[in-house]
């Protein structure tokens, strides 16, 4: 655990010998860590270094731990300085990127990542650097990195406070153990909703920055297939076509929750009990004015509902929102 303040496993391991010892010589260290000697007497001279052991005053040859609290917390205090240059220069480099960015041509939007550890590498850069949300259109084989790396960067970033949006194809529920994956991330905060098919693999970070995976080899039956390359898209109009793209399938897409069982369904579109009554009798041909005294709802009320409705359906008129309401299931 103090890799984090730059120590080894080695280094770790002898200093929490002597921090539960008065002292202790090489030999006896030795022992207890069950390491040959050459190799403590190299550690010791290291934790000396750094401040973390002394020799003791009743004999050279015996060692004892400096005080944790003293000097682990110079170490600590190192490390968050340390931090705090790297985020100024970060900062730094950001405002010349963002310069960069906006002298890029149309060629320059779009890097080519080759290799599957590149892939990979990337991959967790973006999970692990996001700030606000993740949102991902997700299709069956086309995993990047492992189950494990996945769910450790996935937990990492909603403790941070990212949101998660997937949208999973339908195919994908004929992955072997899906189901164990889906509920572990509906525990965690992972928002997932399900479509009968995604147009292409896309994972997009902060809105600002989007992975999209490519298969090799890939058809319309599936196969063995594997993430050779992807292209990384910077801001632009392209970048703004898949974010769209993200917003559409999401709106009209069910959501995926978890039963008291444990197992996993999909919850309809639905409106709220009000908004149904609502869309029923303006499809009725009621005026606004006439909802409000049906319902007893003020005039406001019953046009920011509509407005909420049209919203939600990504329409911009009555008559679009009734087709929308008839294709979902609303009424």
């Amino acid at each position: 655990m103090l890799d984090a303040l730059g120590l080894d496993n080695l280094e770790e391991t002898v200093y929490r010998q002597l921090v539960g010892a008065p002292s202790a010589n090489l030999e006896e260290l030795a022992d207890a860590a069950d390491l040959d000697a050459y190799a403590v007497s190299a550690v010791l001279a290291a934790l000396e270094g750094k401040g973390l052991v002394a020799r003791a005053s009743a004999g050279q040859d015996r060692y004892v731990a400096s005080p944790p609290a003293v000097a682990l917390g110079a170490l600590l205090v190192q490390r968050q300085d340390e931090l705090r240059r790297a985020q100024v220069e970060m900062t730094e480099l950001a405002g010349l990127y963002r310069g960069s960015v906006a002298r890029r041509d149309v060629a320059d939007v779009v890097d080519v990542v080759h290799g599957t550890e590149a892939i990979a590498q990337r991959f967790a850069q973006l999970q692990y650097s996001a700030r606000k949300c993740i949102q991902a259109l997700q299709k069956p084989q086309a995993a990047v990195v492992t189950r494990e790396d996945a769910d450790e960067a996935e937990r990492a970033a909603i403790e941070r406070g990212v949101r998660h949006d997937i949208v999973l194809e339908r195919s994908v529920f004929d992955t072997p153990g899906i189901y164990e994956t889906i509920d572990s991330g509906l525990e965690i905060g992972i928002e997932l909703r399900v479509v009968p098919t995604v147009p292409l693999r896309a994972f997009i970070v902060d809105r600002e920055i989007a992975l999209i995976p490519l298969m090799q080899g890939e058809s319309a039956t599936g196969g063995n297939n594997t993430v050779q390359d992807a292209l990384l898209l910077h801001p632009s109009g392209l970048l703004d076509a898949i974010i769209a793209l993200f917003d559409l399938i999401w709106a009209s897409a069910p959501k995926l929750v978890a039963t008291p069982e444990g197992t996993v369904e999909t919850a309809a579109d639905r409106l709220e009990p009000l908004d149904t009554k609502v869309l029923s009798l303006l499809l009725a041909g009621l005026t606004d004015a006439s909802i409000g005294a049906q319902l007893g709802l003020s005039l406001r009320t019953v046009q920011r509902r509509v407005r909420q409705m049209m919203d939600r359906a990504q329409v911009d008129t009555r008559l679009q929102l009734g087709y929308e309401a008839g294709r979902r299931g609303w009424l």
